[in-house]
């Protein structure tokens, strides 16, 4: 039995006379469905674009991070603001130290300036707020498109399914036969346009899952400094307020 339909496909597929190389399949879509394939193509580019940015990105502010965590944390146990500010400068690519850095200017030029006396510590939990919001949009850029292309690519794929099974049955119109040979290039169209258009979602809604919890693992590490840097200001203006 089973001999017998891979004789019966054989011979389908020879009737059909259809080419599976990428070659081949393309040249035998129609207009449309090659710029649903084109589109698709370029949706797949953003979103590994997209992905290799933030990658990188992440990467980076990690192992910055933690490297700046213990140097400014020791610098402030010693009560030195001037080198903290340093620190942070030195880590540019670092989400906690561009949140922590705006603290302590503000905090700093509270300090020496007097026109708002005991305003120091609403100034600077302003400011790491403000900080906090700037960050999260830096780094969440781009991974809403890949939510976008995830949810969209799929129907661009079926798009292109319609347009080939439409083109399977004026197939059949035109050459009266109701053969393999007659919708085998609107089918080949309706599957490859499907399958790419899977293609470039399921990888983008994978990423952009896995991008979102990282973060929301950076809000979490940059509200906790905020937190820690605050706890830092109040005690030194007790010991200021003591002495």
């Amino acid at each position: 039995m089973f001999l017998q339909l891979h004789v019966w496909s054989l011979y389908l597929l020879q009737e059909a006379s259809i080419g599976w190389d990428p070659r081949s399949l393309w040249v035998q879509m129609g207009p449309m469905a090659k710029v649903i394939v084109i589109l698709l193509f370029l949706m797949s580019a953003y979103s590994i674009g997209v992905m290799i940015d933030r990658l990188m990105a992440y990467s980076a502010a990690r192992k910055q991070s933690r490297a700046f965590a213990p140097a400014v944390a020791g610098a402030l146990r010693e009560g030195k603001l001037d080198e903290a500010v340093k620190i942070a400068d030195r880590y540019k690519k670092s989400h906690l130290a561009k949140v922590v850095v705006a603290g302590l200017q503000e905090f700093q030029a509270h300090q020496i300036s007097s026109e708002i006396p005991g305003e120091e510590i609403e100034a600077s939990k302003r400011a790491l707020e403000r900080a906090e919001a700037i960050v999260h949009a830096e780094l969440k850029r781009g991974v809403s498109g890949l939510a976008t292309i995830g949810s969209t690519a799929p129907f661009v794929g079926l798009l292109g399914t319609v347009v080939g099974i439409i083109n399977a049955f004026r197939g059949i119109s035109q050459e009266k036969s109701t053969g393999l040979g007659a919708v085998a290039g609107g089918i080949s169209e309706a599957l490859v346009t499907t399958a790419i258009g899977l293609f470039v979602a399921i990888p983008a809604v994978w990423m952009y899952n896995f991008f979102t919890n990282k973060i929301e693992g950076f809000d979490v590490e940059m509200g906790n400094s905020s937190s820690e840097l605050i706890d830092y200001f109040l005690k030194r203006s007790q010991r200021g307020v003591r002495k």
